[in-house]
């Protein structure tokens, strides 16, 4: 039967048959009282409170007894595991791409541990969690602080899955989510994309064409396979991509495990035709996904170096993109990378009358709210996009299953 103890004295029988209560060998050291009940596994659990604290013992007991009748009881103790000990189980068990998981091992380790790592659990409070943020602000852009906030919640809400916490600190109404300005998206002109292309090897000039063209994500154009082209209804699919794990180069779904269907402008499939007449494709075998799995993958590579391997991101940026977009008088950034091909793609369908859901099925975007936002401005109806500098070719060109006058998803070959 759930009480409250008061250690601090004892109740014994009097001369007179009556109880009487004495002072105990701990009168006076340590914690007075403490609350004893049986949890809802049936074993003995409790909680110890000071002296002048018996409101607060009898509040607690009521809560717990409370707790249980409503089977919502979670065990004082389970929140005492510390929080970088629970962060790396969560971290093992989270199912997620090999990717992923490197990436948020890394921000969970280099940006959660020292502020929560020897905390417990049930000690992280809204207050911590506003504090934490707030030391991030001088060092990390709020994009950043964004991602790893939800990394944060993501772990705090494991634990009161798993019944350690009552609640998560992240979802306190003080606390507020790290949000990036918006960055206004503007496209190159077709002019600009044009020098860039001039600017590259002849072997990678095609890449242009099949970001700009289609709207492939970098790694998505590195794994791509004429295998993936259907020449005669007009459209490629993406189904994978080439991307680093662990320091090694794997195959990969597309972002969002997600493979898609892209229209094919006829003037990136001649130049598509051209490039592979010239450059027979190159099979390349690499792991799935995970570097260290025994699954390995064979494809026929449409792009691929000069030593004849899959081209790895980070030396194509360093040391041929970012020459190229400097030839083009256009200054290397984070902005500046093959990812703003795929604004121009966007760019050229929505001039072309195309819908949001469609663009946002595409580009392989998971939500359609997302490419709304991105790309609302663009749009030829919007009060910021009408009248503004055409930012494509002047000729849109003919799109397998389109009729000459109505809307094309492609643009011609810059």
């Amino acid at each position: 039967m759930a009480h409250i103890e008061d250690r601090w004295f004892n109740t014994i029988d009097g001369p007179d048959g009556k109880p009487k209560r004495v002072k105990s060998n701990r009168h006076g050291v340590g914690l007075r009282y403490r609350v004893r009940y049986i949890g809802p596994n049936g074993r003995e659990a409790s909680k110890s409170f000071p002296d002048r604290a018996k409101k607060d013992a009898e509040a607690f007991l009521v809560t717990i007894e409370s707790d249980k009748l409503r089977g919502s009881y979670i065990d004082p103790k389970a929140g005492q595991i510390k929080f970088q000990d629970y962060a790396e189980d969560w971290l093992r068990t989270r199912a997620m791409d090999e990717s992923s998981r490197e990436s948020t091992e890394q921000r969970v380790r280099k940006h959660l541990y020292p502020y929560f790592g020897d905390r417990q659990l049930g000690a992280i409070k809204p207050a911590h969690v506003r504090e934490w943020d707030q030391s991030l602000k001088s060092a990390l852009a709020a994009s950043t602080r964004s991602v790893i906030f939800t990394h944060l919640s993501s772990i705090l809400s494991a634990a009161v899955d798993d019944r350690r916490l009552a609640e998560n600190p992240c979802s306190a109404k003080s606390v507020t989510k790290p949000r990036a300005t918006p960055r206004r998206v503007v496209p190159w002109t077709g002019s600009q994309v044009s020098a860039i292309r001039d600017g590259l090897p002849v072997r990678y000039k095609p890449i242009v064409d099949l970001g700009g063209g289609c709207g492939l994500r970098q790694g998505e154009i590195f794994g791509f396979s004429p295998d993936n082209i259907d020449f005669a209804d007009g459209w490629i699919s993406v189904v994978r991509q080439v991307k680093k794990v662990r320091s090694r180069l794997v195959f990969g779904l597309p972002k969002n495990d997600k493979d898609r269907r892209v229209p094919l402008a006829g003037s990136v499939a001649d130049a598509l035709r051209q490039h592979m007449d010239s450059r027979p494709p190159l099979t390349v075998t690499l792991p799935w996904e995970d570097p260290n799995s025994a699954d390995r993958v064979s494809v026929p590579l449409v792009f691929f170096t000069d030593r004849k391997h899959a081209i790895d991101r980070a030396n194509f940026d360093q040391k041929i993109w970012r020459p190229a977009v400097a030839s083009a008088g256009i200054t290397p950034s984070r902005a500046t990378g093959m990812h703003a091909l795929r604004h121009l793609f966007a760019s050229a369908l929505l001039d072309g009358g195309e819908t949001i859901k469609a663009l946002a099925e595409y580009l392989g975007h998971a939500d359609p709210g997302f490419t709304l936002r991105v790309y609302t401005h663009l749009m030829p109806d919007s009060e910021t996009g009408r009248g503004r500098p055409s930012t494509t070719c002047s000729r849109r060109p003919e799109t397998p299953g389109r009729s000459s006058d109505g809307p094309r998803p492609g643009i011609s070959r810059v």
